[in-house]
């Protein structure tokens, strides 16, 4: 025994000196709205769902538990994963009217020049062709679930099956097809589980008609928080719609889709309208659907990360590729009544994050820093030993993922949402978050307030304490980091006049031929 487990670790010496001599692959899961209290690594007190694939990523590698997002919204978290940048600073603001600048300095062109091979597959959201990529094939604007069109360099295509599945098939089809002369970055950008939250066919009875425990503050009356909070229109009981509901079916599936879908949703829509629940029990109803859908979506995002995953260790890739897998930000389960996102608080704000690195990162390793999608172009940049503009915004996670934070690593965090009028009509905000303190501006003229969150008395953030006698020390530190923050960042203020829907029209900009018209929801 004891002479095996010398073999062993001597092989496993070898092969980490063989992977330390060669730039490594990056493999980038990047899905859309995928709440870190819907991956079953991050504990949930409500047990969710379990995602045995993206499990194992947390088990060999690095979960981080402080992700968090500058602009909590599709397009403009994909900006700055591009480019390593605030909106300010690359100029795409919102979901309704901002197009990426596909001319300016972003991480896969960098590793174009740097001798990377680079693909992107599904989700792009920025409404202008992708640029820095040998290889794209991207869904027209948010895309849809079953046999979507999508854009296969520049060509219109269309596929056939569910998009999750077909995101990956492409994936795994193009390494297949890669230079393998060439260290490779991947990004597989799945759609789901973005609204409508529509689960693979086969996925519609997962949970067995299970009723899902209820967050502590599904039924939030806003108490104790100001009027954003109050007027914005993002909840279950309100703004879930029936298309949401699944009372309607989806306008792509084929007859024999259709057939499927409804053999499963027809029956427990009519016990729905039979019984005709009201008030608190029509909440739980589209509460307990809701979670139906979205926690089915999730099952193929973690069923094709583990083909993903499968794929590098039949090739032998694994142990030279880094694996990352994130979302674009966070998203509500019914906490505080909601679903969607936008918001700094911190369903919204945090993201969740694995990094797999063999050889580098320490299974099994927890990172409680605050660290941020902002961070992801310089990692990449690093770890392939390419230089890190100086104008990106974020750090390397290089040594943080070696287990070694610099000591001079980021205490606070910069958050700022611009779509504002827009969907569910979340006001404009810009704050402050460290370990343990939020401090908010709500800037729209008519509301114009404030708002400070302890997050060690409060994790819910049920009653700001703003104005309070007992948080003035810990308020006027904040007010001034958050004034050295947007300082340091060159923060424009006021507030330049593209970050901004039309006023009173909610009207989107003009379109790019690669998204199509987005919906911004």
């Amino acid at each position: 025994m004891k002479q095996l487990l010398t073999f062993i670790m001597a092989a496993s010496c070898t092969l980490c000196a063989a992977a330390e001599s060669k730039r490594p692959n990056i493999v980038f899961i990047f899905s859309d709205d995928h709440a870190y209290q819907a991956i079953s690594a991050y504990g949930d007190a409500r047990k969710l769902i379990k995602t045995p694939n993206l499990d194992r990523l947390a088990r060999e590698g690095m979960r981080f538990d402080r992700c968090l997002i500058p602009n909590s919204i599709c397009g403009p978290s994909r900006a700055t994963v591009m480019t390593g940048k605030y909106s300010h600073s690359n100029r795409f603001f919102n979901n309704s009217n901002s197009r990426f600048d596909g001319s300016q300095t972003t991480m896969p062109k960098l590793l174009q020049a740097a001798g990377y091979q680079t693909g992107i597959v599904g989700k792009w959201h920025l409404v202008t062709d992708p640029t820095g990529f040998d290889y794209w094939e991207i869904l027209p604007g948010q895309g849809v679930y079953y046999n979507p069109p999508m854009i296969r360099n520049g060509e219109r295509v269309k596929q056939d099956g569910y998009t999750t599945d077909i995101i990956t098939d492409l994936s795994i089809e193009w390494l297949k097809k890669r230079d393998q002369s060439k260290p490779f970055l991947l990004m597989c950008h799945n759609k789901a589980p973005h609204r409508e939250w529509e689960p693979n066919l086969k996925h519609l009875g997962h949970d067995g008609d299970r009723k899902y425990a209820e967050p502590e503050t599904l039924f939030d009356d806003y108490a104790g928080r100001g009027k954003a909070e109050r007027e914005q229109d993002m909840t279950i009981e309100k703004t879930m719609n029936d298309k949401d509901n699944k009372l309607v079916a989806p306008g792509q599936l084929t007859p024999e889709q259709l057939k499927v879908w409804n053999a499963y949703y027809e029956p427990r829509n009519e016990a729905f309208r039979k019984a005709n629940p009201q008030g608190k029990d029509l909440v739980r109803w589209k509460y307990n659907r809701y979670m139906h859908d979205y926690l089915g979506c999730i099952k193929s995002v973690d069923e094709n990360a583990g083909r993903l995953l499968k794929f590098l260790d039949d090739a032998g890739l694994a142990d030279n590729t880094i694996v990352v897998y994130s979302s674009d930000q966070g998203f509500y389960l019914g906490e505080h009544g909601w679903f969607d996102k936008r918001w700094i608080f911190e369903e919204s704000l945090r993201s969740p994050l694995m990094v797999r690195w063999p050889c580098v990162t320490k299974p099994g390793s927890v990172n409680k820093d605050l660290v941020s999608n902002l961070d992801f172009a310089e990692t990449f940049l690093d770890a392939a030993g390419a230089a890190v503009p100086a104008e990106m915004q974020g750090r390397s996670l290089v040594p943080v993922l070696k287990g070694q934070t610099p000591a001079d690593w980021r205490k606070s965090f910069y958050y700022h949402y611009y779509e504002f009028p827009g969907p569910h009509s979340v006001a404009r905000h810009y704050g402050v978050v460290t370990d343990r303190y939020k401090l908010v501006r709500f800037y729209e003229p008519a509301m114009n307030y404030w708002e400070l969150f302890d997050l060690q008395k409060d994790p819910r953030e049920m009653r700001s304490v703003f104005g309070q006698a007992d948080y003035a020390d810990a308020q006027k530190q904040l007010e001034a980091e958050l004034a050295r923050l947007r300082s340091e960042l060159k923060v424009p203020d006021p507030d330049p006049e593209e970050t901004i829907i039309k006023r009173g029209t909610g009207k989107a900009g003009k379109t790019g031929k690669a998204g199509g018209k987005k919906k911004a929801k």
